[in-house]
C-alpha cells in the first residue's frame, strides 16, 4: 500500500469506530465477497450494485449497510484530527447546508452541534441499528423486520452527511493526501447504490450535485460549492 491515505486507512489507530465484520460461513459474508470481488475487478460501479440474481434485496442492502458504514467512518477518521470544536463549530456542507441533529433520547428537538459532535453521536446511532440483532438479523431464517428498508433510508441519508462534510470543508487534507480517487470511488459507490434502489431522497443528495459533473479526470475532483438549497435535515 504505497498511498499514504491508504496506510492511514488500514491503520487501526486512526480508525474511528470498530469495523463490524461478517461472519465467515454465512451467506451474507459470501454476499460481501461477492460485492468485494466485483469491486476489485474493476467493475463498472454501476453494474456492480445491481441486485444479483437469486439474491434478497434486503441481505444485498444490509451488506452494503455495514460496508459503507465501515468505509465512511475509516475516511473521517483520516482526517478527524483536522475537524474540531473550533475548525467545525457547525456540522455543515459550507454555508448554505447545515445539519442538526435529533434523536429518541438526549436530543429531542433538532440541535446544532459541531461536526465533531455530531460525527460522534451519529457513528454511535448507526453502530447501535447495525449491531441490533431484530434490525440486522445474522442468523440463517430470521426474517428482515418490516420496515428495514426505512430504517436504512435514515442511516445511508446521515451517512451522506459525512461526504458532505469532508468533501466540502477537508478536500484540502484528502488532496494533501493523495486520495481523491479513493474517496471519489468510495462516493461513487455509494451514490449509485442509493440511487439504484432508492433509498435516499434527491434533494438530499443535493449539496454533492456536482461532484460526479465536477470530476475532471477518473479518480479526481476539484473542492466542491453547495447548491442553492439548504436542506435542514434532521432525522
Amino acid at each position: 500500500m504505497s498511498n499514504p491515505f491508504l496506510k492511514q486507512v488500514f491503520n487501526k489507530d486512526k480508525t474511528f469506530r470498530p469495523k463490524r465484520k461478517f461472519e465467515p460461513g454465512t451467506q451474507r459474508f459470501e454476499l460481501h465477497k461477492r460485492a468485494q470481488a466485483s469491486l476489485n475487478a474493476g467493475l463498472d460501479l454501476k453494474l456492480a450494485v445491481q441486485l444479483p440474481t437469486g439474491e434478497e434485496l434486503n441481505d444485498w442492502v444490509a451488506v452494503h449497510v455495514v460496508d459503507f458504514f465501515n468505509r465512511i467512518n475509516l475516511i473521517y477518521g483520516t482526517i478527524s484530527d483536522g475537524c474540531t470544536e473550533q475548525s467545525c463549530p457547525i456540522m455543515s456542507g459550507g454555508p448554505k447546508y447545515e445539519y442538526r441533529w435529533q434523536d429518541e433520547h438526549k436530543f429531542r428537538k433538532p440541535t446544532a452541534l459541531s461536526a465533531p459532535r455530531y460525527m460522534d453521536l451519529l457513528m454511535d446511532w448507526i453502530e447501535v441499528q447495525i449491531n441490533n440483532e431484530d434490525i440486522f438479523p445474522t442468523s440463517v431464517g430470521t426474517p428482515f423486520p418490516k420496515n428495514f428498508l426505512q430504517v436504512v433510508r435514515k442511516i445511508l441519508s446521515r451517512l451522506f452527511r459525512v461526504f458532505v462534510h469532508v468533501y466540502i470543508h477537508h478536500f484540502d487534507r484528502i488532496a494533501q493526501m493523495g486520495s481523491e480517487a479513493h474517496v471519489n470511488t468510495c462516493y461513487k459507490h455509494f451514490y449509485y447504490f442509493v440511487k439504484e434502489f432508492g433509498l435516499i431522497d434527491t434533494k438530499e443528495l443535493e449539496p454533492l450535485v456536482s461532484v460526479l459533473a465536477g470530476q475532471q479526470e477518473k479518480g479526481t475532483l476539484r473542492p466542491l460549492v453547495p447548491g442553492p438549497r439548504c436542506p435542514e435535515s434532521t432525522k
